[in-house]
């Protein structure tokens, strides 16, 4: 039997001070990495030693033989384990600890047992509601992420039993750093139940420059890092992964049609280090013990921050030899949700208001203009390279009219260009301006034409990027006026 952590042992008895107040029906949240299984385990073995039946629910068929061996790891009997899953061979009724696959339980009777727990349990099923009907018994939901819209409509209280910050500070998960190496434009991309329409995102993210960024990026900064790649459609991924073999890397592909034999063989051959790179959809979010990876791509824009956390989580725990774990976000959704150390919700969505909405935002991460590093808000100098962004004012006013102060410092580095560029043409897309406009304006500031930076993708526009815009757009304006007015005069 595994000694449990501190947080664990407090975690369980919050847990039996909630039944003993009355709730029956309780979410305990833990990070991935944090030992939501262990607990499980403990919990079980707690109702075994009263006589109690209890029924595990996982959702997904992969999970079941991964449970039954982690509570035989843990000192579980092995006799005592039965499987609700099609003709499973531990197909028994008879055995007290019951590991039921969602699907099946949703069609076949429910098992009389003295208490549930729902794996994952973000993820709402039909058959939870019947266990509502149906069941006397208490329930406990699992989950690193207990967001979901309704949730609290099903479970009465919330059990926070650590965060991710919290384990990275006691050594228990890995740090991270990450990077924003691209911004996508998304504006034509609708969304669909609070996320990206699929079909308008695979659009987007499967431009060619986009994934040989990607590639080129990896071989960077990642290279020798054993890395998922979340993708955005099967298309996608099959893409994402021939530009990586096409660049000399040893990459695998797996989406949810991939057989389980061979997604065991690709995991082998993965941890045995044959692999450099799983692309995949969707499918290596929940339930994936492949602590050894260090990489995270993140190429499948997100708005929902329980698949942003679950995508990231992949990456955090420890491993001998992995330092930390590198996310390379070409989907901009670091920028836009925070880093996952910062998303916390202190209670249930009952799907009658919006408990995210209502609870503060941490500031956002801020980009490095220089290296493209994401560090946390109110931190001036670059942990990644040292960078240093020093405040200035580019607008002063003289006589009435305001105009632009002309640089009198260092030289524009061939990457501020390009990204400036890059910037403009995005403000020039999004104001629906010709598409002459970003290159003149590029010109009046560094006096030449954008011809090597022609192929650069647009990217979300800085504030100092609109400032500048802004700037001339008034002095262009005060300009015409002037002219308007000395031509009446004539």
């Amino acid at each position: 039997m595994k000694q449990l952590r501190d947080y664990q042992e407090q975690a369980i008895d919050q847990l039996k001070q909630a039944f003993r107040t009355g709730s029956k029906r309780v979410v305990l949240q833990m990070p991935t990495g944090g030992g939501k299984t262990a607990v499980a385990g403990a919990i079980i073995r707690m109702a075994r030693e009263k006589g109690n039946k209890i029924c595990f629910v996982v959702p997904a068929l992969s999970l079941i033989n991964q449970t039954v061996d982690s509570f035989i790891a843990d000192g579980l009997p092995d006799q005592d384990i039965g499987v609700i899953q099609a003709t499973h061979e531990r197909t028994d009724w008879r055995r007290p600890i019951q590991i039921a696959s969602v699907q099946t339980l949703n069609r076949r009777e429910l098992p009389e047992v003295d208490l549930w727990i729902i794996d994952e349990c973000h993820v709402i099923y039909k058959v939870y509601f019947s266990i509502l009907e149906q069941s006397k018994a208490p329930m406990i939901g699992l989950s690193a992420t207990p967001w979901a819209r309704g949730l609290g409509k099903i479970y009465q209280k919330l059990i926070i039993g650590t965060t991710t910050q919290e384990l990275i500070d006691n050594g228990y998960l890995s740090g991270f750093v990450a990077y924003a190496p691209a911004h996508p434009n998304l504006k034509s991309v609708r969304t669909m139940a609070g996320d990206y329409h699929e079909g308008d995102l695979g659009k987007v993210m499967d431009d060619n420059d986009l994934i040989a960024d990607v590639v080129d990026t990896w071989l960077k900064l990642g290279e020798g890092r054993p890395t998922l790649c979340f993708c955005v459609n099967r298309l996608h991924a099959k893409h994402m992964q021939q530009q990586f073999i096409e660049a000399g890397v040893r990459a695998e592909y797996v989406d949810a049609y991939t057989e389980i034999d061979e997604r065991d063989a690709i995991n082998d051959r993965f941890r045995n280090g044959d692999l450099d790179v799983v692309c995949n959809v969707g499918v290596l979010t929940t339930g994936v013990d492949l602590p050894f990876v260090s990489c995270i791509i993140l190429v499948r824009p997100t708005r929902s921050e329980i698949l942003y956390t679950q995508i990231i989580g992949r990456g955090l725990r420890r491993h001998p030899g992995k330092d930390d774990c590198l996310i390379l976000d070409h989907s901009s959704t670091t920028s836009r949700l925070g880093f996952v150390t910062d998303i916390i919700k202190h209670s249930l969505d009952d799907g009658e208001r919006n408990v995210q909405k209502a609870e503060r935002k941490e500031p956002l991460p801020k980009e490095c203009p220089k290296c493209k590093y994401l560090r946390p808000p109110k931190i001036k100098a670059c942990p990644a390279c040292g960078f240093v962004a020093v405040a200035t004012n580019d607008i002063e006013t003289e006589e009435g009219e305001l105009r632009q102060i002309k640089s009198t410092g260092r030289e524009a580095t061939s990457a501020e260009k390009a990204q400036f560029f890059a910037e403009i043409k995005w403000y020039a897309q999004s104001r629906g301006y010709s598409k002459g406009w970003a290159a003149h304006l590029f010109k009046e500031r560094y006096k030449v034409w954008p011809n090597h930076y022609s192929d650069v993708l647009p990217r979300f526009a800085s504030a100092d990027t609109v400032n500048y815009i802004k700037s001339r757009q008034i002095a262009y304006a005060k300009r015409k006026s002037n002219e308007s007015k000395g031509s009446s005069k004539a």
